[in-house]
């Protein structure tokens, strides 16, 4: 399939090189290399009707204000939820900015991502106690980190423990994810790169940014890659769960690219309309990953229409916590923005720092904040 988008093509991978465990009517598709292991497809289909909630409300709070800004997983809900299922208690997951199902597979209080987007904190978990990496806003940079963590990983001889990076395509022009990819392949590290190619690096299309499909990619690096239907959760459930096995057996690292599509804008600062057409968004709406899950579940009767009610219940429930936590969320004091910049003492920092307490000073201050 090829889609026009304001001068830009986006041409849809053959069936031969896409892996694929359900279609997008929703009927199951068996390949004798991914063969579906046990899993709750139901679990699968809830977690992603959840999340996309927890994005629809965070979107409306940054709308009225309560968040800074807001980066949107509409449309990739399936490569989030099928990798993050796929991993181990003591697998580490080293996300980007847009990972909010990874999280949420990870067990984080959706409110702590909305504490990070609404300028409260850094991020404030702990990233060893849930194997989940604190948010990296500089494009592409968490893939060293994770090479790096992974090649301790292999030092220790941690043989039941993988990594997991995840980044998007425009991070692939980036020389931070090569370097990885390179350091990666020569020290055999139990990583996979889990690539969310949504088509688009803010506004710039596919087109622009590679001349052959980004899986390929990791053959120049010596290691295996795959492409996967990133709109189909089992699919990237199995591939995801390959890789990181690969990876704990010795096997080194693997490309996953998951095609799928950004529905929504890129933060709630970008406007999509202004680079791609109303039909492609519309074609990519009929590959919907929620929609293809809850039509199998239908179609095989393995879920009533009581299930989806309830899972619809617990959605409303779930955005009227995020909101009012959200909303509830504590002003951090002013003087907070110089910690944790070094790990130790600047001069510099410490005489901004000064330089600040004593402006502040003039004011009266009330709860650590000034008025």
């Amino acid at each position: 399939m090829t889609v026009e988008s304001g001068g830009a093509t986006i041409v849809a991978p053959t069936d031969s090189e896409l892996i694929q465990l359900l279609t997008p009517e929703g009927e199951r598709v068996e390949n004798p290399k991914y063969p579906l292991s046990d899993v709750d497809i139901k679990g699968l289909y809830r977690d992603m009707v959840l999340v996309r909630r927890v994005d629809t409300e965070a979107i409306s709070l940054q709308r009225q204000g309560e968040l800074g800004i807001w980066a949107s997983l509409l449309g990739q809900e399936a490569a989030q939820i099928g990798s993050g299922r796929a991993l181990s208690p003591k697998d580490m997951a080293f996300p980007s900015y847009r990972e909010h199902g990874v999280a949420w597979c990870r067990g984080l209080d959706p409110v702590r991502l909305l504490a990070l987007f609404r300028g409260v904190d850094n991020g404030g978990w702990n990233p060893e106690e849930y194997k989940f990496h604190l948010y990296t806003i500089v494009i592409g940079d968490q893939t060293l980190h994770a090479t790096g963590y992974a090649m301790g990983i292999r030092r220790d001889s941690a043989e039941d423990e993988a990594v997991i990076v995840y980044f998007g395509d425009g991070a692939t022009s980036q020389g931070d994810v090569s370097e990885a990819f390179s350091w990666a392949s020569v020290f055999h590290a139990p990583v996979v790169f889990f690539c969310q190619n949504n088509q688009y690096a803010i506004s710039a299309p596919m087109e622009r940014q590679s001349p052959i499909p980004l899986y390929q990619r990791s053959r120049g690096f010596g290691f295996p890659g795959v492409r996967v239907d990133g709109n189909d959760v089992l699919a990237c459930y199995e591939v995801t769960r390959q890789a990181l096995r690969a990876a704990r057996d010795g096997q080194g690292p693997t490309l996953i690219e998951a095609f799928t599509y950004r529905m929504g804008a890129h933060t709630t600062t970008d406007d999509p309309t202004r680079y791609r057409l109303a039909s492609e968004l519309e074609t990519w709406r009929l590959r919907d990953p929620i929609e293809r899950v809850r039509a199998y579940l239908a179609r095989t009767g393995q879920a009533s229409a009581a299930f989806f009610e309830e899972v619809e219940a617990e959605a409303a429930e779930l955005a009227a916590h995020v909101r009012e936590a959200c909303r509830a969320l504590p002003d951090p004091p002013p003087l907070a923005v110089f910690d944790h910049v070094y790990t130790g003492s600047n001069a510099i920092l410490d005489a901004e720092r000064a330089q600040y307490a004593a402006y502040l000073s003039q004011f009266e201050v009330e709860g650590g904040v000034a008025r």
